[in-house]
């Protein structure tokens, strides 16, 4: 086995999307090559409704897929196929955008206000960029959560993780996508298809993520007696690790435990051509597809 270094980590930037939506972007409109096939993360979380209420009003998308899973509140949406629905805490959507959609998603808080969830783009490749839009919405209780002995809880959204698989199925990048929780003090070991690009992104307590380059038979540099961790060594709230190859992620949870999504999926390795909501392969089909939204012929035909 070897262990996946860890590339980078970085903290989410503040930005604004949809009608004035506050929330925090992971990765998104920079290298698409970076975490192939995934072009962008968000964590939209709120305590004030003032700050996500306005929501994402209409907007088109062609050539990728959306991931929606909510954690607090709930997010209604709709689409120009006439699709329904809301998706409350714990549910996922996932959205194949294919050929073209129109799509609202106006998210709402809990009783206390509060809203939390996370979106992820990821690409389609040339072969699928014009299918049909397709929705695959899941609700909390169908995704299966493996609780391990010293307290290690995976709740399993899509790919299959220590004997079970997650309810979503049928996705071009053939991804995983978990989200985890270790006790505090915990080291815990997650194995990773060797040829799938990976990420974690924390968004709970803190830890440590072990790194390669460390020397021969030591998992975390910064580990001392007693499974205690200087709390400035640690990765925290909305922190993004990008890992290198290999087949291992180890992590030790600090203090307070650590809870993050640990996401991988299967490069696609194709040329990008992305401008806001859309990604295709060339500028020409760019272009074809803003000119079908200013035409009227965005929305194909479903047969």
């Amino acid at each position: 086995m070897s262990l996946r270094p860890t590339l980078e980590t970085r903290r989410a930037t503040p930005t604004l999307e949809g009608a004035g939506v506050k929330l925090h972007r992971a990765f998104g409109f920079q290298d698409p090559s970076e975490l192939d096939p995934f072009l962008l993360f968000d964590d939209f979380r709120n305590d004030h409704p003032d700050d996500f209420v306005k929501g994402f009003p209409w907007h088109p998308h062609r050539g990728i897929e959306t991931i929606t899973y909510v954690l607090e509140g709930a997010v209604e949406h709709g689409d120009s196929l006439g699709n329904t629905g809301t998706l409350g805490a714990g549910d996922v959507q996932w959205m194949t955008a294919g050929s073209g959609i129109m799509h609202q998603e106006m998210p709402t808080g809990n009783t206390g206000g509060q809203m939390h969830g996370f979106q992820l783009w990821g690409n389609l490749p040339a072969a699928q960029k014009m299918c049909a839009p397709r929705y695959q919405d899941v609700t909390a209780a169908d995704i299966p959560v493996i609780t391990d002995d010293d307290g290690t809880r995976v709740k399993v959204i899509t790919g299959e993780f220590w004997g079970k698989r997650g309810p979503v199925d049928g996705i071009a990048a053939d991804p995983q996508y978990l989200d985890v929780f270790v006790p505090a003090g915990v080291k815990k070991t997650f194995r990773i298809d060797t040829y799938r690009r990976a990420f974690a992104y924390v968004f709970d307590g803190a830890g440590a993520f072990a790194d390669a380059s460390a020397p021969s038979g030591v998992l975390l540099e910064k580990e001392v007696a007693g499974q205690e961790l200087n709390i400035r060594d640690l990765s925290g709230d909305r922190t993004l690790i990008r890992f290198g190859t290999g087949d291992e992620v180890t992590v030790q949870a600090g203090p307070h435990g650590i809870r993050f999504l640990l996401i991988s999926g299967a490069p696609i390795e194709e040329p990008v051509a992305w401008h806001g909501p859309i990604v295709m392969n060339t500028r020409a089909e760019l272009m074809q597809a803003f000119q079908d939204l200013k035409n009227g012929t965005f929305i194909k035909p479903v047969h």
